[in-house]
């Protein structure tokens, strides 16, 4: 019993009484059998509910993917160091083919055994923790005094003095939309810019004519 709870810890991290369970009168194996899969059942479907099926989807396929793929790999080079021994066989008087066909067979159960179990419980393992993003500029009093200088081409020597000293640069401003139906948008026009009503004339020639 005290092996069961441990092994259930390790294989699908749940802690259960599986000591209580086995004093209760007349629980069989079977029963407990069936309490070890409801408790991992409920466990999974509260993680589920917690990070959204949709997630635990896409969590899913990746553990799947990744385990078969590291599994995959360990069982071609299982099966090509037996393919190199196999003939030995021969001299027990066994046919060395069957003998593959039988040890490949068995060699791919047991991966599937193995892939099923390390799926199941890195998917019961699996926490999720969301992270604010990081803020990827610095506060304005946390940049960096710059200095600005002004070397004197003829004399080499800095117009500036000890330089000007300044943390960012001005904000920019910025310009208002123009609408074209609207002159109060305009601003300030050259009498030979085009007009900014759009008529494709020069500004003296059209609305600049009555100012």
């Amino acid at each position: 019993v005290a092996g069961l709870r441990e092994r259930l810890r390790e294989a699908i991290a749940l802690d259960l009484p599986i000591d209580e369970w086995a004093k209760e009168e007349g629980i069989a194996d079977e029963e407990i059998r069936e309490r070890v899969a409801k408790a991992a059942d409920e466990f999974y479907a509260r993680k589920r509910e917690t990070y959204t099926p949709e997630i635990m989807v896409q969590i899913e396929k990746a553990i799947l993917l990744q385990t078969l793929d590291h599994l995959w790999r360990e069982h071609i080079v299982t099966v090509e160091h037996l393919r190199q021994v196999i003939h030995l066989r021969g001299y027990g008087q066994r046919d060395p083919l069957n003998e593959y066909k039988t040890e490949g067979f068995t060699l791919f159960e047991a991966m599937i055994s193995h892939l099923r179990e390390m799926t199941t419980g890195q998917i019961m393992r699996v926490e999720l923790q969301s992270q604010p993003p990081e803020d990827l500029l610095p506060d304005e009093d946390e940049l960096p005094m710059m200095r600005a200088h002004h070397i004197d081409p003829t004399t080499g020597q800095d117009d500036v003095g000890e330089g000007l000293l300044f943390a960012q640069a001005p904000p920019r401003k910025i310009k208002a939309a123009v609408n074209p139906e609207d002159p109060t948008t305009w601003g300030k026009v050259g009498r030979n810019d085009a007009c900014p009503c759009g008529s494709g004339k020069k500004f003296k020639h059209c609305h600049g004519a009555y100012v």
